[in-house]
């Protein structure tokens, strides 16, 4: 599959991280303990912010919308490119915003929702990205 080379190296610790932003929004329900952690989460709202627009960026380019080799020189491998390109550079311009906070990260963990929601189910992307970034750093998936 083809995958944009803009998209930044998110470290393992920051994509674990998002990750688990994004499933804990994903599967909340409002019991207390789920209440405390997306507080603790939120603690830190502009880096959260901000690493969400980057993990939305990486969701979008090489999970979501990813063009297989063999229809990289088709119109429509094109047009899917130019669009993942706008949503993701949109995205992350939202997050990095003067003043994105805990807000803006729980708006965009749940846009990222929608679009997994679209193609298949939320926990498995979120394990396919998981298992991805474990064997990209070489470290084996828990």
């Amino acid at each position: 599959m083809t995958t944009s080379p803009k998209v930044p190296q998110l470290a393992l610790k920051q994509i674990m991280r998002a990750a688990d932003h994004v499933e804990l929004v994903w599967r909340e329900q409002g019991s207390e303990e789920e209440k405390a952690a997306l507080a603790e989460f939120h603690a830190d709202g502009p880096e959260l912010a901000r690493l969400i627009g980057e993990f939305g960026a990486l969701l979008l380019t090489d999970y979501l919308t990813a063009v297989p080799d063999e229809h990289a020189d088709c119109e429509s491998a094109y047009v899917t490119e130019k669009l993942v390109t706008v949503a993701s550079r949109y995205l992350k311009r939202w997050c990095l915003a003067s003043g994105a906070g805990a807000h803006t990260a729980w708006i965009a963990a749940g846009f990222l929702i929608e679009c997994m929601q679209e193609v298949d189910q939320v926990g498995q992307f979120l394990d396919d990205i998981r298992g991805d970034a474990h064997a990209r750093y070489g470290v084996a998936a828990a």
